[in-house]
């Protein structure tokens, strides 16, 4: 009988770690796929859809839609509450500005320079999200970390030395992308710091897509509208356009099942795996893509340095829980001494 019950629990246990490792694949997949589709829609002449920012705002509003359908109406995914007006104007929208900023800047850089370079310089994003959380008193600067960012940094700029075509126009947009993301993940820690209130990537999605939306309505209403009136007749493939912000949100839904079975820094390994899948994809897709050694030397001396960041944050974080923990169980004993207390004298 025991035989049988530690057979069933090794076999429950190989299950769930071979669909841990499913989730993750599926990230990788469609975090990849989703970076070429953007770029397909985009330059390909069969699909004439040269707007970034009008498919950037066609993925928050599909996103908005489907979430409330998911949540609201068919009741398959749960929101978190908690929510407050307050909390919304003073950490959703900053939130949702920045993720709007992000996703236009960096689907726009997709025009002017190819898909391995603008990840080569998204390795730089933890120099911006270290500097901008010294700034706001959420990191702490140390020998070790100012070592870590001088690598990356080093290694980002040798990759950009390699790049044997480079367009500064999209280079000062993918670094926009950059700088916009790492004041959004900035914003995130103070909403969860500050405000206390946790939510999972779905009731993220939830709360933060309409209002990205809104923030991407407007500059799309002054800068491609015109563009797009001026063309003529709108003639696009609404089944390609469809696909693609399916695929969006196929790639946020893919994240929360990741993050529920494992945990935040898988996505940040998986994610390091992701990038090289795509630089060294992208120079079999697209002809505009020209990789050389010393791109490759200097994108590996930059993730070698996001790994050494990534390992830094584990074991800070695995510091602080310990010391979380060790806290809580110092109270125990403290509680039951006064309970006793309290029956001695006869309260």
């Amino acid at each position: 009988m025991a035989d049988r019950v530690a057979t069933s629990d090794k076999s429950k246990s190989v299950r769930e770690e071979a669909l841990t490792y499913a989730y993750i694949l599926l990230y990788i997949f469609l975090s990849s796929a989703q970076i070429f589709f953007n770029k397909w829609v985009l330059s390909s002449k069969q699909i004439n859809f040269p707007y970034p920012l009008g498919l950037t705002l066609l993925h928050m509003i599909f996103s908005s839609v489907l979430c409330f359908l998911l949540t609201k109406v068919f009741k398959i995914l749960k929101v978190e509450e908690g929510m407050t007006a307050e909390i919304y104007v003073t950490s959703v929208i900053p939130i949702g500005a920045m993720f709007a900023m992000t996703l236009w800047l960096g689907n726009t850089a997709y025009m002017y320079i190819s898909v391995s370079f603008a990840q080569m310089l998204k390795a730089i994003m933890p120099v911006a999200v270290f500097i901008l959380g010294v700034a706001a008193g959420l990191e702490v600067m140390s020998c070790r970390m100012f070592l870590i960012m001088s690598v990356i940094s080093f290694g980002v700029l040798v990759a950009s030395y390699g790049e044997i075509d480079v367009n500064w126009i999209g280079v000062v947009y993918q670094m926009g992308g950059v700088v916009g993301e790492a004041l959004r993940l900035i914003f995130m820690e103070i909403f969860v710091k500050r405000k206390g209130l946790k939510l999972n990537p779905i009731s993220v999605m939830y709360y933060v897509s309409p209002c990205s939306a809104l923030c991407l309505l407007i500059p799309w209403i002054f800068l491609e509208l015109p563009k797009l009136d001026a063309s003529g007749p709108w003639r696009f493939q609404p089944l390609v356009l469809t696909l693609n912000s399916l695929c969006t949100f196929a790639l946020n839904l893919s994240v929360f099942l990741v993050i529920s079975h494992t945990s935040a820094l898988t996505i940040r390994v998986a994610g390091v795996v992701k990038d090289w899948v795509v630089v060294l994809l992208s120079a079999l897709l697209f002809a505009d893509t020209k990789l050389t050694v010393l791109n490759l030397f200097g994108y590996g001396i930059a993730i070698a340095g996001v790994a050494a960041y990534n390992n830094h944050k584990l074991k800070r974080e695995a510091s602080k829980t310990s010391s979380d923990e060790s806290q809580e169980a110092e109270k125990v004993p403290l509680v039951a001494s006064t309970s006793m207390l309290h029956s001695k004298i006869g309260v």
